[in-house]
């Protein structure tokens, strides 16, 4: 996800300071981005000098200290709220007293983010959805404390800028989108681990009878089966309903390495 909003924003003419936690990332960021790119290019939409112009906007590196001067900073690591609550706080020391600083978390309390820093009124989400270029909608979630000139700031930035729609919703764990999504993902998990229904047959079932661009299962490796537990994870504590429990197969493919497309291998094996 995080690759997905430097390239959004570099292609719309952002100059991007990504910062990673490796020292190995700070060699292999540019070189994913500039192949993530020169697929678009293969594709045809956009151009080598669309590409090349991109890449020139995006500087990569594993110095939290040169985001000192940033106006906005978006956070996209795991959705790991112990992770999360600690980068902010060092987000918080390091960057100016106006910067505004902002979450991907899909999950996540925005307002218990807010609350790891001495800035909570310049504190909200920004949940962008993947494919990050390709895909309008963005949730924008204002904390308890969130200034209603943060709120504004942040859609002007997300509607003019990077011409995305927004939506702005509650603090809410899953906001309005994974509330909704991730039952439907697990509900057909459990088809398939109750031997009720195979895998494609759940898929084509919804992609031919609710006309779904994609059934739920190949949705799922594609979003990331530990993204999706992770949600779910959030989703249950907050809310203590069933229909979050993550169901034990999901459970073992995840802790078996079995994460989606990203590995190669989930509910279906990419090459």
């Amino acid at each position: 996800m995080g690759s997905g909003i430097c390239e959004l924003l570099a292609l719309q003419g952002v100059s991007v300071t990504l910062a990673v936690s490796r020292e190995s990332s700070v060699r292999s960021a540019p070189q994913r981005l500039g192949a993530t790119l020169e697929r678009r290019v293969a594709k045809g939409t956009i151009t080598a000098a669309q590409r090349d112009a991109a890449l020139d906007r995006i500087h990569v590196t594993g110095d939290l200290s040169l985001l000192a001067d940033r106006q906005l900073v978006i956070e996209a690591i795991p959705e790991d709220k112990a992770l999360k609550l600690k980068l902010f706080a060092e987000l918080d020391a390091v960057l100016g007293p106006d910067a505004v600083l902002a979450s991907t978390t899909s999950a996540i309390s925005v307002t218990q983010l807010a609350a790891a820093t001495n800035r909570p009124e310049q504190v909200i989400g920004v949940h962008f959805f993947n494919p990050v270029v390709a895909l309008p909608l963005v949730e924008i979630i204002p904390t308890l404390f969130t200034t209603d000139d943060v709120t504004d700031r942040v859609e002007a930035f997300v509607g003019q800028t990077l011409g995305k729609q927004a939506i702005q919703v509650s603090d809410r764990s899953g906001f309005v989108v994974n509330a909704l999504l991730i039952p439907y993902l697990l509900a057909a998990v459990r088809m398939v681990e109750n031997g009720f229904v195979t895998a494609e047959l759940v898929d084509r079932a919804m992609e031919l009878g609710c006309n779904h661009p994609v059934g739920p299962l190949r949705l799922a490796d594609l979003v990331g089966l530990d993204v999706v537990v992770a949600i779910a994870r959030a989703l249950f504590d907050e809310f203590k309903e069933p229909l979050y429990a993550p169901p034990p197969t999901l459970l073992r493919m995840v802790e078996s390495g079995i994460l989606g497309r990203k590995t190669g291998r989930g509910f279906y094996t990419y090459s």
